[in-house]
């Protein structure tokens, strides 16, 4: 009897050793999924800005029909053509265009929707002048 003993337990000791050598595969391939998520992010943010320019009817980098319109306005009224765009800020209703002028870059507000100028003013104290 001692020899059976002996038998089953160098049997109960073998299944186990092949349940172990199965778990590492199986951790190694958990990894995979989220190297596959890293590069889906990048691809994403550049849909969103081709997105956002096919909205526009341009191509990323070139001024919206809002902000060339305002450059052109805010050029106009100041009569000086060195004006460059400082910031837009798009909402549903109009575009602000922030426009810098000369170059100290003196700050003037542009409202604009569909390419259409609906206000223009300085944003200088210019009682203070």
């Amino acid at each position: 009897m001692p020899t059976a003993k002996e038998e089953d337990s160098v049997t109960k000791s073998e299944p186990m050793a092949p349940a172990t050598q199965a778990e590492p595969p199986a951790a190694a391939t958990a990894p995979a999924p989220a190297e596959a998520e890293t590069p889906a992010t990048p691809a994403g943010n550049q849909q969103a800005e081709e997105k956002a320019a096919a909205d526009a009817n341009v191509a990323p980098g070139t001024p919206s029909k809002d902000e060339q319109a305002c450059l052109q306005a805010v050029s106009t009224e100041t009569n000086n053509g060195d004006v460059v765009t400082i910031s837009v800020e798009t909402s549903e209703a109009n575009t602000i265009v922030m426009v810098g002028v000369g170059p100290n870059r003196a700050p003037w507000k542009c409202l604009a929707s569909g390419g259409v100028v609906a206000e223009v003013m300085s944003m200088t104290d210019e009682g203070a002048l």
